[in-house]
């Protein structure tokens, strides 16, 4: 079984910044770029969990939403990485999340 402890803990310290910002700065980048972590995230996960099928979008729950949407989505996720490469790529994304939403 492949230790996804880095992703949880990345995902985890994103979605605490997220909810500890201003709603400023939510508006203005925050909220957009976890949301789209989340979709992209989501994706991943249902490309594992059901190849060969087009993926479902997570909908946009508003701004107060997206700490929790980037939290389920990266379980849910976590639950089917295969490998430390499919981890760190995953841990990647937020980071990368993270640098765009400026939190």
């Amino acid at each position: 079984m492949v230790d996804t402890t880095p992703l949880t803990q990345a995902v985890d310290h994103f979605a605490d910044r997220l909810r500890a910002a201003p709603q400023s700065r939510l508006q203005r980048s925050a909220a957009g770029a976890a949301l789209e972590l989340a979709r992209e995230l989501a994706r991943r996960a249902q490309a594992v969990e059901e190849p060969g099928t087009e993926p479902r979008e997570m909908p946009d729950a508003g701004m107060f939403a997206v700490a929790d949407q980037i939290l389920v989505a990266a379980h849910d996720l976590a639950l089917v990485l295969k490998n430390d490469e499919e981890v760190g790529e995953a841990v990647r994304l937020v980071e990368e999340a993270r640098g765009r939403a400026g939190v």
